[in-house]
């Protein structure tokens, strides 16, 4: 009877590592991952607000330095 379970199990893990195994293959990619993500966050507001916050702030580093 344990064996059977045993069994049972291993296929399970088995069959859960196979299927992990094709969710990272199919992360994998030729591309870095900053171009795969390019463009994600381009309709956000937040976005936009962060990216003009940031120029505000470079824009002052260099009138006060």
């Amino acid at each position: 009877m344990a064996d059977r379970d045993t069994e049972k199990r291993l296929k399970q893990l088995e069959t859960e590592v196979e299927t992990l195994r094709q969710k990272v293959d199919s992360l994998s990619s030729d591309k870095p991952w900053w171009e795969r993500i390019a463009g994600t966050f381009s309709e956000s507001t937040a976005y936009e607000k962060a990216m003009k916050l940031g120029r505000e702030y470079r824009k002052s580093q260099k009138a006060g330095g």
